[in-house]
């Protein structure tokens, strides 16, 4: 039996592949595509389910966002949740990266991440590089 990849999923795959025309609409659908064919181990976090909903509340298509953050929570394997241990280790990584141009929720995806033991995401953001023990799933 075959162990299949567990991927941490950014917000940006589920909401690439919900918008309209884009060149990274594609890649994500695929992504999502992978977790619905079992061909991948599609894990987010409660703070991803969260930047999902912040992000169409703050450009007035709350229902989008709603329709989004329900379709991926049909889609993705596990929703993990995010504790005051990981949001410590975020803090800990902004320090230790002297900020590189890290947002902190990013900061909670790679603490979440190391905290599950996850060594895969699937983003279209290209800064989690500065974390080298992280690796991008092809897109």
């Amino acid at each position: 039996m075959t162990r299949k990849t567990k991927v941490f999923i950014d917000a940006n795959i589920p909401m690439y592949a919900a918008g309209q025309e884009h060149p990274n609409r594609e890649s994500s659908i695929e992504v999502l595509k992978s977790i619905s064919e079992n061909k991948i181990i599609g894990v987010t976090s409660a703070e991803v389910m969260q930047e999902i909903l912040y992000r169409y509340w703050s450009i007035n298509l709350l229902k989008k966002g709603l329709e989004v953050f329900d379709s991926f929570s049909q889609i993705i394997d596990d929703i993990l949740p995010v504790n005051f241990n990981i949001i410590s280790e975020a803090k800990n990584l902004l320090v230790e990266i002297n900020h590189q141009n890290i947002f902190p929720r990013d900061a909670i995806h790679v603490a979440t991440m190391d905290h599950y033991g996850i060594s895969f995401i699937a983003t279209h953001d290209k800064h989690f590089k500065v974390f080298k023990h992280i690796k991008y799933l092809s897109l």
